[in-house]
């Protein structure tokens, strides 16, 4: 009865740690609002300046996934390259150390009544002041640091209720075999609970109480940190290329670490216990096994940072089979969805890839030689699909966290997916007339028919290349194909009262010029949300993210 009663509450302290991560991780990520997005995209111009935005950003939202999750939000965006998100991934795994400090630090050397409670309370009471908003995530990501400490002490409070019980003997490292035991110990905590800072924790905890020597404790934070890949591997499964690129990236950072640690073990405890003395630190487990993980972590940089380009240029190569398929988007996953702002930069870029696809597929279709109707048919369903994509997307976005900023941005963007989901329609039905109907005898309104069809694609064009930069300039141009339509609408009705063409071919051309004009309206109207939108969130960032990140040079 006494074991089950320990180990209920061994459960019941892991399970709140489990939640006062969450809570913490949700509560600061909000808080932080475009902060992340802004430190992550300005403080990553090169590598090394990821690895310390990378690390301060974990730190702060206490969650290298999130983190993670960012910069691949980053690099699907295009806004950053592969060798600058490897930089935030190296970051980002020496952040984690942080939840090592404080439970080293705080979790057993403060009232935890004194200070969790408090924090709890406080937290709980600006969450009720205001159910929404920066406040209340403050709030909640109070609430979530008081149950972290209070899960620490419970799970304190168990682990030494086990060493009294049991015989801890036998939990122990001894040789190689007892490394690896330990070490795979530390792989399953961490794959079942999703979290290398709560496997961490446990250990901490463990090796604080007695249960587990320092090698064992060692060996558990080096299984932590190969487990926590597990959680990267899931994320990519569906995810687009870059997602999978990234999760490899910390796949191979986290194992060929692991190995090397392993491999020097005892140099790493001479190391850490010189450094002890060096800055006069208490050598107490849960210090010392906090210590461990943080050198392990700043070991693990010093030995990849110089391969970093290769590593790069190898993962670049690498996964190309989902780009290859063009119904799925290039730069949309689950992964980013869970963030936001970040989700907006993804959109933003993904819904100007398909007003692309809008005119090649006009392009293609106003071809001296245009391709089969088959063809045609599967490039304008391709546009369906992704437009699809976007809709449904934009409604998985993590909705607990939406800003109203944010939420307006995602209002916009699904008008604009809409306005070039008619397009498209528009495209199809244009060219499908264009190629039924029988050329008019009146040879000037043959040409103007034809000259109007293909001024718009023109437009369309140069105004994707950026010749109409201002809402005014589009608008000049929306002006004169209204006023050109009922120009030519008005000869086409003359002409067939005429009788100089047939009253059908009046009918046909002039539905065929009512599409055209149709395209240009819905046209018009994404570009300008586009432009607007991209001009907010330039304007939040405050600088030129484009010129920032293209940029190599050394810190």
């Amino acid at each position: 009865m006494e074991a089950f009663a320990l180990f209920g509450s061994v459960l019941g302290g892991l399970g709140l740690f489990l939640l006062a991560i969450g809570m913490m991780t949700d509560g600061l990520k909000l808080a932080a609002g475009p902060s992340l997005r802004k430190v992550l995209s300005q403080w990553s111009r090169t590598p090394l300046r990821g690895i310390f935005s990378g690390f301060l950003m974990t730190a702060i939202v206490q969650s290298s996934s999130a983190v993670t999750v960012a910069s691949l939000g980053f690099v699907n965006a295009g806004l950053m390259n592969m060798r600058q998100a490897l930089g935030v991934v190296y970051g980002a795994n020496i952040g984690t150390t942080v939840t090592s400090w404080l439970v080293a630090l705080i979790g057993f050397k403060v009232n935890i009544h004194a200070v969790a409670l408090p924090m709890i309370g406080i937290g709980m009471a600006l969450k009720l002041v205001k159910q929404q908003g920066k406040l209340a995530a403050t709030g909640w990501a109070m609430v979530g640091f008081g149950l972290f400490f209070v899960g620490v002490d419970l799970l304190g409070t168990a682990f030494e209720g086990l060493v009294q019980t049991f015989d801890i003997a036998n939990f122990s490292a001894e040789g190689a075999s007892g490394v690896v035991a330990f070490l795979l110990i530390g792989v399953v905590m961490t794959i079942l609970t999703q979290s290398s800072s709560a496997a961490i924790a446990l250990t901490i905890t463990a090796a604080s109480s007695g249960i587990v020597g320092t090698y064992a404790a060692a060996a558990m934070v080096v299984g932590a940190n190969v487990g926590t890949t597990s959680t990267a591997v899931l994320a990519s499964i569906g995810a687009t290329s870059n997602a999978k690129r990234v999760a490899a990236a910390q796949v191979i950072f986290n194992v060929s670490t692991a190995v090397v640690a392993l491999m020097i073990l005892p140099v790493l405890f001479y190391v850490i216990e010189w450094l002890a003395d060096a800055l006069s630190m208490e050598t107490n487990p849960a210090l010392f096994v906090a210590l461990f993980h943080t050198v392990f972590n700043i070991l693990g940089v010093l030995l990849i940072y110089p391969l970093n380009d290769r590593l790069a240029r190898f993962l670049d190569k690498r996964f190309l089979t989902w780009d290859e398929q063009e119904s799925n988007p290039r730069f949309l996953d689950q992964n980013v969805a869970q963030t936001p702002d970040l989700a907006v930069n993804a959109l933003v870029l993904e819904v100007q890839a398909i007003a692309d696809r809008v005119i090649d597929l006009y392009d293609a279709g106003l071809a001296a030689n245009p391709p089969e109707k088959l063809v045609f048919a599967k490039d304008a369903n391709v546009i369906k699909s992704l437009s699809s994509a976007v809709s449904k997307f934009i409604v998985t976005v993590e909705s607990s966290a939406l800003s109203e900023d944010t939420t307006d941005h995602l209002a916009t963007l699904m008008r604009v997916d809409q306005y070039l989901l008619a397009c498209a329609f528009s495209v199809e039905k244009i060219v499908r007339q264009m190629e039924t109907r029988e050329t008019m005898p009146v040879a000037n309104l043959e040409t103007g028919t034809i000259s109007y069809i293909h001024k718009i694609f023109a437009f369309m064009r140069d105004s994707r290349g950026g010749k109409y930069a201002t809402e005014g300039e589009l608008n000049g141009q929306l002006v004169v194909f209204t006023e050109e339509h009922e120009r030519l609408k008005t000869q086409l009705i003359l002409e067939a009262t005429r009788a100089r063409i047939a009253v059908a071919q009046m009918s046909e051309t002039i539905d065929c010029l009512a599409e055209a004009l149709h395209l240009v309206q819905q046209w018009y109207k994404a570009l300008i949300r586009i432009q607007s939108l991209q001009a907010e969130l330039t304007l939040q960032d405050d600088t030129d993210l484009a010129a920032a990140i293209n940029s190599d040079d050394a810190i």
